[in-house]
């Protein structure tokens, strides 16, 4: 038996239980195989049922655990409907397949397990295959009135419809589908459907265009300028530039004049804290100092008030000798 290479729960091995089902489906078998640890047996759409019936009454596949649908367009018999059951006696499972057309029907199976008329439906509902014999052959996933079936390749993604609730008439209302283009983005479209205009923010991956070669302008007589521009290189910023003295500052003559004013006068004793003083020399100037103002109150000269009341114990107020 092929090694399981996924990690769904062990099942038991049974040796040779492959073929031994082979010769029990007979001619009603078209071929069988083992893939993924699991034993897949094609059989015939009009004997399905009697392959079935065959494993569930003679080789113990007692329960039908699901019904699944596979849609593959390219073929001539587009869908496949899996059938998935279990031998509890054996713990074993295995699958049994059968092809359909849009416009052949599978025969049911709910003669042999009343869970299968659900399952039919199911398949019916999401892949449109009709079940021969399904006396309840309706919808069972989608809404009433739905149009298509959903798990087929060729149905819309967005689908043909949406439903919402209305606020206004107080309930599910059915309109066509409309994309809120503000809302979506298309910066994961295919290139093939997507927009043919710049996406936002894919202009900043487009190189930008070469400056303008720069254009010679015409003199005034009609001449034209054809002399390179004298330039003295690349700057070297690297390279600290010094002066010999502080005068010379590199901003013009009056600059340079100015440069060697002192702002203030020279200080005895050093400048520095723990230096001397530190107190500019004081300097002698020809403007006379302004006096201090007059007096714009005239106050007499009233003895002030005597404090009131008893001076309290340990205060430091002045009082007369005898005051506590």
């Amino acid at each position: 038996m092929a090694a399981v290479l996924h990690s769904a729960p062990k099942i038991s091995v049974i040796e040779g239980i492959a073929d031994t089902l082979a010769a029990a489906l007979g001619d009603m078998l078209i071929h069988q195989k083992e893939e993924h640890g699991e034993i897949v047996l094609s059989v015939q759409r009009e004997r399905v049922e009697d392959a079935l019936r065959l494993l569930r009454d003679e080789h113990e596949y007692q329960q039908l655990m699901e019904i699944a649908g596979a849609d593959y367009p390219i073929r001539e018999e587009r869908f496949e409907v899996v059938y998935m059951l279990l031998s509890v006696t054996r713990n074993h499972r295995i699958m049994v397949k059968c092809r359909a057309a849009e416009n052949t029907p599978v025969p049911t199976v709910t003669t042999l397990w009343p869970n299968a008329g659900w399952l039919e439906r199911e398949v019916y509902d999401m892949y449109g295959v009709l079940f021969d014999g399904n006396t309840d052959l309706r919808r069972i996933l989608t809404d009433y009135g739905f149009e298509g079936h959903p798990f087929r390749k060729d149905f819309p993604l967005t689908g043909y419809q949406e439903l919402r609730y209305s606020e206004e008439e107080k309930r599910v209302v059915y309109e066509p589908v409309e994309l809120a283009q503000d809302f979506r983005t298309f910066d994961f479209m295919s290139p093939w459907e997507g927009a043919d205009y710049i996406l936002p923010g894919d202009e900043k991956s487009q190189v930008p265009p070469p400056a303008p070669m720069p254009q010679a302008v015409k003199e005034p007589n009609g001449t034209v300028d054809t002399k390179e521009p004298v330039t003295r290189g690349d700057p070297k910023a690297d390279v600290p530039q010094t002066t010999d003295k502080p005068s010379d500052t590199g901003a013009g003559a009056k600059t340079d004049a100015k440069a060697a004013d002192r702002v203030a006068p020279a200080s005895r004793g050093g400048t520095v804290a723990g230096q001397g003083d530190g107190e500019p020399v004081p300097v002698e100037t020809d403007v006379a100092e302004p006096e201090a103002p007059e007096p714009t109150e005239s106050r007499s000269d009233e003895a002030a008030p005597k404090p009131r009341g008893r001076r309290k114990k340990g205060s430091t107020a002045p009082g007369k000798d005898g005051d506590e």
